[in-house]
C-alpha cells in the first residue's frame, strides 16, 4: 500500500507553519511568523510647522493586530527621553499594514536637533525598532 503525504499550510495572525502530515501525524512542525514583541516604526516624514513646531507623518509596522495587543501609540522623544508628542490610537490597524498616522503641531525646543519616534504595543509597551529624524532646519 501506498503511503500517502499531505501537506497543510495554517496560518494566523500570531504564527505560519507548514506542517507535513503522514497518516494523521505532525512530522515536523511549525515556525513562527514573528517573535516580534513590538510595533517597529518603519517611516517618519517631519515638516516644520513655524518656528520651534513640527509635523510627523508616521508608519507602523505592526504584525499580530488583534483586540487585546496592537500597536496603541507612538511617541516624539530627545535623547534623554524627554517626551515632546504622543499619539495615541484607539483601535488596531488589522486591515492596513504597515499603517501612516500623525501628530502634528509638536512643540521641540529650538536645541533639539535630532529626536527619535518610538511605537508602543497595547500589552508590552514602548520598544521595537525606533526611527531617528534630523529636525529640518536645524
Amino acid at each position: 500500500m501506498k503511503q500517502r503525504r499531505y501537506f497543510i499550510f495554517a496560518a494566523s495572525a500570531v504564527s505560519v507553519g507548514l506542517y507535513l502530515v503522514n497518516s494523521g501525524k505532525i512530522l515536523f512542525g511549525t515556525a513562527e511568523a514573528s517573535d516580534q514583541k513590538h510595533p517597529n516604526v518603519t517611516g517618519v516624514k517631519v515638516k516644520a510647522r513655524a518656528a520651534d513646531q513640527f509635523d510627523f507623518d508616521v508608519t507602523v509596522s505592526s504584525p499580530y493586530d488583534t483586540a487585546q495587543r496592537y500597536a496603541d501609540a507612538f511617541r516624539v522623544v530627545d535623547k534623554d527621553g524627554t517626551v515632546y508628542g504622543e499619539r495615541v490610537l484607539l483601535h488596531d490597524h488589522a486591515d492596513e499594514q504597515p499603517f501612516t498616522r500623525d501628530l502634528y503641531s509638536v512643540t521641540i525646543p529650538r536645541a533639539v536637533k535630532v529626536v527619535t519616534v518610538q511605537a508602543r504595543d497595547k500589552q508590552f509597551g514602548y520598544g521595537g525598532k525606533t526611527a531617528e529624524v534630523v529636525l529640518p532646519g536645524r
